[in-house]
């Protein structure tokens, strides 16, 4: 196991600044995911030609979702960053939705939108109703084609701003917590 990410607070204790650790770099056609038997990340998916990860995409350490995972967040900033990259940041909102799975099972899988703390370009980013609209729905779009292309439906519920994104990254540390006491 990593001692390092699961040691690792959700929020910084000393700037409130969301921890995600990326798992998927901006760009990339590949998705990783961080295997926490083994302590690191490996790769679990390629997407198809001419799709790829709009910006950032990793995961709040020691939270749990819907889905039994890590809770998912989307970072904007300019340049890539590489996979296990803690990225301190800040939530702007979240895009719920309901995910059915290929055996039919629907669960929540929220994703969480966040800006990296030490973006320029998004430094006046505050909440996801100050991006641009066709940004939003564009990363909603390739959230429900990514889904798509593995068989799965994604359906969205809405979109909210940063209060709601940190209740749910509360609730989220609530049910991790939760699982650690068993």
């Amino acid at each position: 196991m990593n001692k390092n990410l699961d040691n690792l607070a959700p929020f910084a204790e000393e700037s409130e600044e969301l921890n995600v650790i990326i798992d998927t770099p901006k760009d990339s056609r590949n998705k990783y995911k961080y295997d926490e038997k083994l302590g690191l990340f490996k790769l679990s998916g390629v997407l198809a030609v001419g799709h790829s990860f709009p910006y950032d995409f990793g995961f709040i350490p020691q939270t749990l979702g819907g889905d039994g995972d890590a809770l998912d967040v989307l970072v904007l900033m300019e340049e890539p960053a590489f996979v296990g990259c803690l990225v301190p940041s800040r939530l702007i909102g979240v895009i719920e939705a309901e995910q059915t799975e290929r055996d039919g099972k629907t669960e929540r899988n929220d994703r969480l939108i966040a800006v990296s703390s030490n973006s320029k370009t998004h430094e006046n980013i505050k909440t996801i109703n100050d991006l641009n609209k066709t940004l939003v729905e564009q990363i909603e779009h390739f959230f429900i084609s990514y889904n798509e292309a593995k068989g799965k439906n994604l359906k969205p519920l809405g979109h909210f701003g940063a209060r709601k994104a940190k209740s749910l990254v509360e609730d989220g540390i609530k049910i991790f917590q939760k699982t650690q006491k068993k």
